[in-house]
């Protein structure tokens, strides 16, 4: 099984974890920040959310068009007027979902994993540049670019839990792909792994979910 930290039907065709796919416009351009021991509110005032904006989210049952995430509908906002940001809590970690990319830097990340927090953040761009950043106690730990990951000579280097997370986010092989190289989806999954959010978009509707404009 190439994806083993994932049930059947929890990744699309092409690999990505069918909730971010379902939240996701149709050519994304998107970020998913994992952290340990923190609120989703917390999270979001982290990444220079304003909490006068927050706002419950219940998730609508589809997207508008093809430009449009589902938490952009919900919000009611155009797409490209800004971000939207929506986080919500699965035991100990919670995630934030960034649908346009607004907040991608390391030192998001690092900020998310202060006060002894561990914190991962995913990219994945519209142009396929895919990248992860890990970080414990506000020290950036590894990033990783999926265009220079060999999975085989490169696990054996990388933190164990973070290690255990690729492990379980596997890999999916494409047409010419060569040994070892790695599909641009890894880092969504591998993220996904690190905070047991190999889920559904069901799963993630039964959550409490917050959701705010960005940018």
């Amino acid at each position: 099984m190439p994806t083993p930290g994932f049930p059947p039907n929890t990744l699309d065709s092409e690999g990505t974890p069918i909730w971010i796919a379902e939240l996701a416009e149709d050519d994304p351009n998107h970020t998913l920040h994992v952290v340990r021991g923190i609120e989703p509110a917390e999270a979001l005032q982290v990444l220079g959310a304003n909490p006068e904006l927050f706002q419950s989210c219940e998730l609508p049952d589809s997207k508008p068009d093809e430009w449009t995430s589902l938490p952009c509908a919900a919000l009611g906002t155009q797409p490209g007027t800004s971000a939207t940001l929506l986080a919500g809590r699965v035991g100990e970690w919670t995630f934030v979902y960034d649908d346009a990319g607004f907040t991608c830097g390391e030192e998001d990340t690092k900020a998310l994993s202060d006060k002894g927090r561990t914190a991962a953040t995913s990219v994945y761009t519209i142009n396929a540049d895919a990248s992860l950043v890990y970080a414990v106690d506000g020290e950036q730990l590894k990033w990783i670019n999926v265009d220079d990951l060999d999975l085989d000579e490169d696990l054996p280097d990388m933190p164990a839990e973070l290690r255990a997370a690729f492990e379980a986010a596997g890999n999916v092989p494409m047409e010419d792909f060569e040994p070892g190289e790695a599909d641009g989806d890894v880092v969504m999954r591998a993220a996904c792994a690190l905070a047991g959010l190999a889920l559904t978009l069901d799963d993630i509707r039964r959550l409490p979910l917050l959701v705010v404009p960005f940018g």
